[in-house]
């Protein structure tokens, strides 16, 4: 079985799945139907376009880099000045990273990533606020069986400073589509539609799960760190 990897890391990420009115969550890990948004949105797929084929696509997440959780307190008014909106609270990952893995026919997932290299639309994790740093896809690989044998053997993709910040650490955490006959949770992010008339959603089963750290004995041999701010711990905001 082929599977495409998927790299979801950036300063700020957003993966809500019960948002309502004044108060934005995010989930700890991303979402089925964020996921399918970016996906659609390298295609050039419009709201009106069905994403049925995307949403059918089998998906782990391995959380190889948590990050941690920030509240965003926001105020907005109209550029006239005289309508203000309601205050609300909005919640993202900051310094995160995860491992996405997708399982599907093999022509699907060499167009999806080709696309992901070169997308129609800008690449947003869960939010327009959150980019996506490069690369977002890992490429198409043929030496798994599955989904989850690819999360449990690619190589831990966080960055040096977050090793040596965490090097008691044996497990990540991971989650994947549930499989007839396992003990599952629900979750409301499988996509049925992005319409502007009314999104709707279902909900999926998921199983989660702990995976050993890939070459995690083997860290005198790892990879140089990302470059940008994740590299070096930086705050983003800091700043301010």
């Amino acid at each position: 079985m082929s599977v495409l990897l998927l790299r979801l890391a950036g300063p700020m990420q957003a993966w809500g799945d019960s948002a309502r009115f004044v108060r934005r969550t995010t989930r700890h890990e991303p979402t089925k139907s964020g996921v399918v948004g970016l996906l659609a949105s390298a295609l050039g797929r419009g709201r009106e376009d069905s994403v049925e084929d995307l949403a059918q696509l089998e998906m782990g997440v391995r959380a190889d880099q948590p990050g941690t959780l920030l509240r965003d307190f926001q105020t907005e008014r109209s550029l006239s000045g005289d309508k203000v909106m309601p205050l609300s609270q909005r919640y993202y990952l900051q310094d995160a990273a995860y491992l996405v893995a997708l399982g599907g026919p093999d022509d699907m997932l060499g167009q999806l990533d080709r696309a992901l290299r070169s997308p129609r639309w800008p690449l947003y994790l869960g939010r327009r606020s959150c980019p996506a740093t490069l690369p977002v896809t890992l490429g198409v690989r043929y030496e798994y069986d599955d989904v989850r044998d690819a999360l449990r053997r690619e190589p831990w993709i966080a960055v040096d400073w977050y090793r040596v910040r965490h090097g008691d650490m044996t497990e990540l955490e991971a989650t994947f589509d549930a499989r007839d006959g396992e003990a599952c949770e629900s979750r409301a992010d499988y996509p049925l539609s992005f319409s502007l008339a009314g999104r709707r959603y279902a909900c999926r089963p998921v199983v989660s799960l702990w995976l050993p750290i890939p070459g995690a004995d083997d860290e005198e041999d790892g990879a140089e760190a990302t470059s940008g701010p994740m590299a070096t711990g930086h705050d983003p905001f800091s700043w301010i």
